[in-house]
């Protein structure tokens, strides 16, 4: 119901998508037929939300994104200014290959960084820290940082953003919040304060 959202009068809202209670939606943005957004989410200024796009609940799109058909996004995604996403890996004017998208999964709480080029068929891991600029061709781990063209990874990040360094037994505090990490065979695994509060 529209009364359950605010969308600037600028905005363009097409039947049939579904817009979830307390999202925003600013100036010149474009929600289209099919699209699926969360609740609490904030839509910036000359944004395309296009068919079939799901965003989870608190997913925060910056200024001049386009997010397009077959992208998914968790809860409590950011995706920054400008960054950018694909579905088809051969584009060609000339060659129709609608009904050929690649898709594109965004896990809960990962941040693209602004300008950064996310390559159809790769998903990005839960917390994953995508630096500015990067161009990711290959998929995130849960919680990794990664950087650069094309992106690799230089360290994890915890849940509030912070870089982990981890001890040689394979913890790490989060030192914005005091809470525990563990690395084991290549993945994070997010302890909350207390050793017994494994996720």
């Amino acid at each position: 119901m529209a009364d359950s959202y605010f969308a600037h009068e600028s905005a363009v809202i097409d039947p049939g998508c579904s817009i979830g209670d307390g999202t925003r939606i600013w100036h010149f943005s474009h929600i289209m037929e099919g699209a699926v957004l969360g609740r609490g989410c904030n839509i910036g200024q000359n944004v395309v939300i296009s068919p079939g796009v799901v965003l989870g609940d608190n997913v925060k799109v910056q200024n001049n994104v386009s997010v397009y058909t077959g992208v998914t996004c968790g809860d409590d995604v950011f995706l920054g200014p400008s960054c950018v996403f694909t579905n088809v890996v051969n584009p060609r004017s000339s060659v129709n290959r609608r009904g050929q998208y690649a898709s594109t999964k965004v896990g809960r709480g990962a941040t693209i960084g602004a300008n950064a080029t996310v390559v159809c068929g790769h998903d990005i891991g839960e917390w994953a820290f995508i630096g500015a600029g990067a161009v990711i061709t290959k998929d995130v781990p849960d919680y990794a940082l990664v950087v650069g063209n094309p992106a690799r990874q230089t360290g994890w990040m915890s849940r509030a953003g912070y870089r982990l360094d981890f001890a040689t037994d394979g913890t790490a505090v989060c030192p914005g919040t005091g809470e525990r990490y563990v690395l084991r065979d290549g993945k994070v695994t997010y302890c909350g304060k207390e050793d017994n509060e494994h996720k």
